[in-house]
């Protein structure tokens, strides 16, 4: 049976949604292709008609998920008034929530340690969505009058990746909402967030 383009994307966008929920929860390297695919309805031989290689699908997978996360931030900051867009995202960035939805999250904190031993097309593919999401926190930032934008933008991101990847290591809850307090603090205080409600 022949099927349409439109069902073929269809089934490509559902192996990639897939994927992405596999590689967050389990990093890249446990990925399984025939399990992949058995959630989204397919059998492990309809693999190759999509993806030349089980990398060619993880770094696909991560443009899926930075596409994900550009969504987020774009819901999230979508005031016209760049402060309090900075103060959602970074409340939504720092939440428990966003902190216990590895699958569903940003994948910078979920994917940071691996990529380094993932080949270049992954790498290329998350440096892109790193740099998507500074250029929209730049962005925000300009807006708000902070000289030097893209550098901010930069530091702010590692900061919310980096508070959310300690938070998630840690064993102690209650230390692992510390760390999630202490980096809104700073960061509301450093971009003078403070009076935005």
């Amino acid at each position: 049976m022949r099927y349409d383009s439109d069902h073929k994307s269809e089934t490509r966008r559902r192996v990639l949604k897939e994927a992405a929920r596999e590689i967050r929860a389990k990093g890249p390297g446990g990925v399984a292709v025939a399990g992949i695919m058995a959630r989204a309805g397919l059998t492990h031989g309809g693999f190759y008609a999509h993806f030349e290689s089980k990398e060619a699908l993880i770094a696909a997978a991560i443009e899926t998920m930075f596409e994900s996360a550009r969504r987020r931030f774009d819901m999230t900051a979508t005031d016209a008034d760049p402060r309090v867009a900075l103060l959602g995202y970074v409340d939504f960035y720092l939440s428990p929530e966003h902190r216990d939805s590895r699958e569903h999250g940003c994948p910078l904190p979920a994917l940071s340690g691996d990529l380094a031993r993932l080949d270049p097309e992954a790498r290329e593919r998350f440096g892109e969505g790193v740099a998507g999401l500074t250029g929209r926190l730049a962005g925000a930032l300009r807006q708000h009058g902070i000289a030097d934008a893209e550098a901010a933008g930069a530091s702010m991101l590692a900061e919310l990746v980096g508070a959310v990847t300690l938070s998630r290591a840690v064993a102690d809850p209650a230390q692992s909402d510390a760390i999630l307090q202490r980096a809104r603090a700073s960061v509301i205080a450093r971009f003078s967030l403070e009076d935005v409600q």
